[in-house]
């Protein structure tokens, strides 16, 4: 090969690089390896979007089983309070049979019921059920049912005066309202007597 045809192969192919370093072909390396950089993000903010959703599902079934776990025994629950509403009428009726007051076992019968009422009190303290307070409270149509309402001028008007049948909590969910009397004000003497007269 002459000399001449080396130097203009050489020159060509010296050409050929120069014309790979132009501005034109280093944008078009740049576009790639932008867009490979916006397909990677893309790919991050869908797999940061699947963990989320992931986790949301993780905390819910969380939430399901709780919820099953503490109130899938409600209805359960909420039966087994006849057992120590019959046994405490039981005790009741008993202490005030005629017949029995006499009786020199009585004693030592009623004991023994105590200790079954104790016990059962106990399996429900244990299993989150508790015995609504409802001494020297305020009428709440959250926890309680007023089943009456009783004129007295010395307690506030909407105390409750009497429980009728006590109340339960399942954990922090109600299991039973109390059944209770509430206090009302006295109706002024005027006010009946112009009932009466609207009456006639």
């Amino acid at each position: 090969m002459s000399n001449d045809n080396k130097q203009k192969q050489e020159k060509s192919e010296q050409d050929k690089v120069e014309e790979s370093k132009t501005p034109e072909n280093n944008d078009r390396q740049e576009n790639n390896e932008l867009t490979i950089e916006e397909k990677l993000k893309e790919t991050e903010e869908k797999l940061l979007r699947s963990l989320a959703e992931i986790e949301n599902q993780r905390r819910r079934f969380e939430k399901e089983i709780k919820d099953a776990f503490e109130f899938g025994s409600f209805n359960f629950a909420k039966e087994s309070l006849a057992i120590l509403d019959n046994l405490q009428r039981a005790k009741i009726a008993i202490k005030n049979d005629e017949k029995l007051k006499n009786n020199k076992d009585l004693d030592k019968f009623l004991e023994n019921i105590n200790i079954i009422e104790k016990d059962l009190v106990s399996i429900f303290e244990k299993n989150k059920i508790t015995k609504l307070d409802t001494n020297n409270k305020k009428f709440d149509p959250n926890f309680h049912q007023a089943m009456s309402e009783i004129e007295d001028d010395i307690k506030d008007p909407g105390s409750i005066l009497h429980e009728i049948q006590a109340g339960y909590m399942l954990g922090e969910r109600l299991l039973r309202p109390a059944l209770v009397s509430v206090s009302k004000k006295k109706a002024s003497i005027d006010k009946e007597n112009k009932g009466k007269k609207e009456g006639k």
